[in-house]
């Protein structure tokens, strides 16, 4: 299927996306690593206009945004394992919560990183409150897609691994377990994934970037 390349960031949540779906798929890649402090020409070239990893070239096109990329890989490799669901209605759900999580429950975890006192107080209770809809969304579920892991795994997994880390990092627990008993337990069976287990980001190095961050706002 061609040369597939992917800008990527060694701490992206985001990028993580892509790397779990390619070796999802046993898909061969080249993973170039970004300085997104000083962005090389290739990935201002391929991404002009958000100037953001993760960017999928397959034979030298750019493909960008991890959404995008996700069903664009599973268009391109279109043998099992699916990423999406078949079922048009389940893939038209998929879509419309992979971007409530991306534009509603992202945001505030990141405005926690980045603030203290009343100011993180409130960025995580908009989180609290956007996550009890995903909470809700996963009842009675293995895996957001029922039985089987795919899209909305994908798109959701950042929180098996960055909750913890925001604890750890600033002692700010954003997942609590008698408040969010299906997440954290999808959280468990999402981690024990071969492909999602073995592609972590260094805890260590994330929580020192995390608190550099902060420091370098003077928080």
């Amino acid at each position: 299927m061609g040369e597939v390349k992917l800008l990527s960031n060694w701490s992206s949540p985001i990028a993580l996306r892509i790397i779990w779906a390619l070796k999802h798929k046993a898909i061969d890649y080249e993973t170039i690593n970004e300085d997104l402090q000083n962005k090389s020409c290739l990935l201002l070239k391929s991404n002009p206009i958000h100037k953001k990893v993760p960017v999928l070239l397959h034979n030298g096109t750019p493909i960008c945004e991890s959404l995008v990329i996700l069903e664009y890989i599973d268009e391109i490799w279109s043998t099992s394992p699916r990423i999406l669901p078949e079922d048009p209605l389940a893939r038209a759900n998929a879509r419309f919560w992979a971007k409530f999580g991306d534009e509603q429950v992202i945001p505030p975890f990141y405005h926690c990183i980045m603030s203290q006192g009343k100011d993180q107080e409130a960025a995580k209770e908009k989180a609290t409150e956007n996550l009890k809809l995903v909470e809700e969304h996963l009842k009675g579920k293995q895996f957001f897609g029922g039985k089987t892991y795919g899209f909305l795994d994908f798109a959701f997994g950042w929180l098996a691994y960055y909750p913890r880390i925001i604890k750890k990092a600033i002692n700010l627990e954003m997942l609590e377990e008698e408040k969010f008993p299906n997440l954290c337990a999808w959280n468990e069976r999402f981690r024990d994934i071969p492909v999602i287990k073995e592609n972590w980001p260094d805890e260590d190095a994330v929580i020192l970037m995390f608190q550099a961050i902060r420091q370098s706002h003077g928080i």
